[in-house]
């Protein structure tokens, strides 16, 4: 870390203005949030990378780069002061991808394309994100749309989340090691905070529920067919190296489709599923051209051997099937979910009778779980700051072995390791948060409601056994679009259509 000081002062910053920006109400607030919001995320690149970056933009390749990128801001933003409705959906597209693209190190053009199946940066998201920024800038000097650009957000999500992201910035200051906290807040933390204050100020017309669902579908089965061309080629376009060595030494080929690792494309995958199965469930689809998607989403889901991903899906199943079906439906779900619950307490007793080991049969989970349970009790109250966890968990385990083997793959483990009880308890009140305003949705317009609290569970559970709950951008995505839509559709008219259906696909 080149400038700890300025990370330190980043953090703070970003802090500040994330409560701003989140929590503020009025132009004032808003637009001085998103300044010391902009400020503090300039302060933690320039701590991470110093004047390199800036020596880069100053070289021939780099002016040139330079004026290209905001040529094109220019005319993506103007496009969406003239269609803002579009912004919700963009945003949804651009969210999970990673385009194989990293920053050079060196002198000459500044960007070039990763090598080895690495991927990049969600740089279409950053880009979407400064769009949609200047946009609302620009439509908040209106004289006609410029209290709905800066529409205070309900404050059921904004609390929460104003208070998660704040605490997760403040943070750093008591991390160990910066960089990990850096690299975490720069990417995902502070982007994200700023996704939700801007897409839920966003417009939401009666055609944006029915566009997000075609395209949540459209790109889940795009996955899902890269994903079988994979499996059937054996060719993986992206891959973490551990990946490379697994399939090339085991009798079954995991594929990732456009991702680096599969349970990130199942559970990509598993978030049009959900989508879809509301879709059937509600009638909302010709059932042939439901019944075939879904088909292809399963199979392209089957070949990530992805067991977080299974567990997803059988939540929201069962979870749709409870929300939609009468009361045969229901008992039957109830049904269900009690053999699943006896089949997993099958198999943890089966290991033991066996003498096999529950490390190995869990792929090291619980051994995971064990390291970060150490960190925990070593710092409860604050924890050992944002991106720390897998550091914290290798040097109290006293084992030598590379630090990603200690990332613990259970959100709520992480969330209480690195932020301590005090982050935990933010973390609960986001999802509680979360969930009452998809309640507020779904008794506006049940279809949507349903949609996003399917993919909020999906999103959740998966989390439970693999990183990503919060570094997720579609995890913001939902929580957004939830409060945008209660905002929205009290200042449309007034009046809560309660009757009114969305038509999600």
């Amino acid at each position: 870390m080149e400038h700890p000081d300025l990370a330190h002062l980043g953090a703070v910053l970003a802090a500040a203005g994330a409560v701003l920006l989140l929590a503020g109400r009025g132009r004032l607030m808003v637009l001085g949030g998103l300044v010391v919001l902009s400020l503090g995320e300039a302060a933690l690149l320039g701590s991470a990378n110093g004047s390199g970056a800036l020596d880069r933009l100053a070289s021939p390749a780099g002016v040139v780069a330079a004026v290209f990128a905001l040529g094109a801001l220019a005319v993506a933003a103007a496009l969406m002061v003239a269609r803002p409705g579009w912004v919700p959906v963009i945003v949804l597209v651009a969210a999970p991808l990673r385009p194989p693209i990293s920053f050079q190190s060196s002198g000459g053009f500044p960007l070039s394309i990763a090598t080895n199946g690495q991927l990049g940066r969600l740089l279409p998201l950053y880009f979407v994100l400064a769009a949609a920024v200047l946009a609302m800038i620009w439509r908040s000097l209106g004289s006609r749309s410029g209290q709905a650009a800066v529409r205070a957000l309900p404050r059921v999500v904004a609390l929460p989340a104003a208070a998660f992201a704040g605490l997760a910035c403040l943070s750093l200051v008591w991390a160990d090691e910066l960089q990990p906290a850096v690299e975490l807040l720069a990417y995902f933390t502070v982007p994200f905070a700023l996704l939700l204050a801007v897409l839920a100020r966003s417009p939401f017309p009666d055609w944006a529920p029915r566009t997000m669902a075609r395209a949540a579908i459209g790109l889940g089965a795009l996955f899902a067919v890269i994903g079988l061309y994979q499996a059937v080629t054996r060719n993986l376009f992206f891959f973490a190296p551990n990946l490379e060595v697994s399939n090339a030494n085991s009798s079954f080929f995991r594929v990732t489709s456009l991702f680096g690792d599969p349970s990130l494309y199942g559970r990509h995958v598993v978030l049009a599923m959900a989508v879809l199965l509301v879709c059937l469930a509600l009638q909302r689809i010709d059932l042939r051209l439901g019944i075939g998607l879904l088909v292809v989403l399963w199979l392209g889901l089957f070949f990530s051997y992805s067991q977080s991903s299974m567990v997803a899906l059988v939540s929201v199943t069962l979870a749709v099937g409870f929300a939609t079906g009468g009361p045969q439906v229901r008992k039957l779900v109830v049904g269900g979910l009690a053999v699943v619950l006896l089949l997993v307490v099958g198999f943890l007793a089966s290991v033991e009778i066996r003498g096999e080991s529950l490390r190995r049969e869990t792929s090291d989970r619980t051994q995971r779980i064990q390291d970060t349970a150490r960190v925990i009790k070593e710092e409860p109250v604050i924890g050992v700051g944002i991106g720390n966890q897998a550091q914290a968990s290798r040097r109290l385990s006293g084992r030598d072995r590379p630090t990603p083997n200690f990332v613990s793959h259970a959100t709520p483990l992480t969330v209480a390791a690195e932020l301590g009880v005090i982050g935990l308890a933010a973390y609960a009140w986001l999802l509680v948060g979360g969930a009452r305003a998809i309640l507020g949705v779904w008794r506006l317009e049940p279809g949507l409601g349903l949609a996003l609290g399917a993919c909020l569970l999906a999103l959740f559970v998966h989390a439970l056994f693999y990183s990503g709950f919060l570094e997720d951008p579609l995890t913001w995505v939902v929580l957004a679009v939830a409060a945008g839509q209660l905002t929205w559709t009290r200042r449309d008219d007034g009046v809560h259509r309660r009757g009114r259906e969305p038509a999600a696909a």
